[in-house]
């Protein structure tokens, strides 16, 4: 063993003991004689003292060689020689740093590269991450509620940091949520119809809001066509916008600015400057009341025109449309996925995928959330809300069912296919991905955003945070065997 030490013995005659009454031998003046018993005596002495271990050679060996080479250093180097070493030691070190350096600048470079080129391939709209593969269903006991509205909720978003949700609802009210906490940060309280010139906030039903995409300006839209603007920090009231003849049903800022995008059941678009305070200009074109409106970096967005059946592309700065068709019943939400392709549900069941570059869906599910009704008259599961998290191949899609579906998107978007269910109660009206791609909120409640006539009794008003979960690494790893 390397840490064990032995000591050597040899049969030796025992010496006596030194004493008060033991005889000193004494010494001979004879030079041999002595020079023997000398070396007879440290020959002893090291025979009997000397410690061996598995170690000692290779240190002693390497002590001596270590003071051998100082001693050298130390007494045998002339000051030239000296001079000449630690300029040498000095350039190595310099050598050493400017290696590290031009490392940790290629690592920078490359990874400088890799972003600009994600940048590029997102503005083309060709970047497909693809995450869908990995996500399995959340347990039901993950899934939080957050109850504060007395009304169904109608539409929410979630801050570019996924910090807080902004929640609005048919009760005029508008609540900023702690998602980690699940409380109440701040509610800006609805006020009774006819107080509009007194009260600071909205007056009737909310349907539609929107944040920009650094977080500063938050918007909401209400049935009395009015557009609020709040600071969403600290959710102060800054502007109110007026112009729209009919309710406001659809807000997107543009990605990157302060532009705002609006669109109503008046059939117009309109485009707002919000940090001037300012209208810039109107759009027309769809032929009946426009139920949603998406949009992202680019100067244009998507607007879904209801029971005109059709989708338009907006270029905003050329003042030019694009008209889709293929969805047999009344369009009501639509989302882009990214630059170049989009996500519809319409109150025929059916969900569209599309490209902004064919007039026809690349895909449709018909039926995406089923049937209800008695066998021959059975009737659809009218989508109500869809979503994507952006630049990938995962979507979802809302009904009155009490379910949020979610779809894997094919490669190029060419078909979609079905994930799985996450079971709410009530009637989903607004969805929306988290920036990061951690968890799904779903505001749900008794009765559709737009109207009464369809009510689910059992249903109780609620924003669903819904977490993203994967596979564990092990079993990827065991798939990808």
């Amino acid at each position: 063993m390397s840490s064990s030490f032995f000591i050597k013995k040899a049969d030796y005659p025992k010496t006596a003991k030194k004493g008060k009454n033991t005889p000193v031998a004494k010494r001979k003046n004879d030079g041999d004689s002595g020079d023997k018993s000398k070396g007879k005596a440290k020959k002893l002495n090291s025979k009997y003292n000397e410690e061996i271990s598995s170690d000692s050679e290779t240190e002693s060996s390497g002590v001596s060689k270590k003071r051998q080479s100082n001693a050298e250093i130390e007494y045998d180097e002339t000051p030239q020689e000296k001079k000449l070493r630690l300029a040498k030691v000095y350039l190595d070190q310099l050598k050493d740093e400017e290696e590290n350096k031009a490392e940790e600048e290629s690592f920078e470079t490359d990874l400088i590269a890799g972003r600009l080129q994600e940048e590029v391939l997102e503005q083309r709209g060709k970047l497909q991450r693809f995450i869908a593969k990995d996500l399995i269903p959340p347990d039901a006991s993950e899934i939080r509620v957050l109850r504060g509205h007395k009304l169904p909720i109608t539409c929410l978003v979630v801050s570019p940091d996924d910090k807080c949700i902004f929640s609005a609802s048919k009760d005029c009210s508008i609540i900023k949520w702690d998602v980690e906490s699940g409380k109440k940060l701040h509610t800006m309280a609805g006020g009774r119809k006819g107080t509009e010139d007194r009260h600071v906030g909205h007056t009737t039903h909310i349907l539609c809001m929107s944040i920009s995409s650094d977080g500063k300006y938050l918007a909401s839209g209400d049935m009395n066509k009015l557009i609020l603007i709040w600071e969403a920090e600290t959710c102060k009231h800054l502007y109110k916008f007026t112009g729209h003849k009919g309710p406001v049903s659809g807000l997107s800022f543009r990605k990157g600015s302060h532009d705002l995008y609006s669109c109503s059941h008046d059939r117009s678009v309109k485009v707002w400057n919000v940090d001037e305070n300012a209208y810039v200009e109107t759009l027309f074109g769809h032929q009946d009341a426009i139920t949603g409106l998406d949009c992202l970096s680019r100067e244009r967005c998507v607007t879904a025109g209801g029971r005109d059946r059709t989708v338009r592309v907006w270029k905003i700065a050329e003042e030019s449309q694009l008209v889709f068709h293929g969805h047999e019943g009344s369009i009501d939400c639509i989302q882009l996925i990214n630059e170049e392709h989009m996500i519809t549900g319409a109150d025929d069941g059916s969900v569209s995928l599309w490209s902004v570059n064919k007039k026809k869906p690349l895909s449709t599910v018909k039926r995406a959330h089923g049937c209800h009704g008695d066998a021959g008259l059975e009737q659809p599961h009218w989508v109500a809300a869809v979503a994507a998290l952006q630049n990938s191949d995962t979507v979802a899609s809302g009904s009155h069912n009490s379910k949020v579906q979610l779809w894997k998107c094919g490669q190029y978007y060419r078909g979609l296919e079905p994930l799985f269910s996450v079971p709410v109660s009530g009637f989903v009206n607004s969805l929306k991905f988290s920036s990061s791609g951690q968890f799904l909120v779903a505001g749900v409640g008794q009765e559709h955003r737009l109207g009464r006539w369809w009510r689910l009794k059992e249903a109780k008003n609620g924003i669903y945070i819904i977490p993203l979960k994967r596979k564990p690494q092990e079993e990827e790893a065991k798939l990808a065997e």
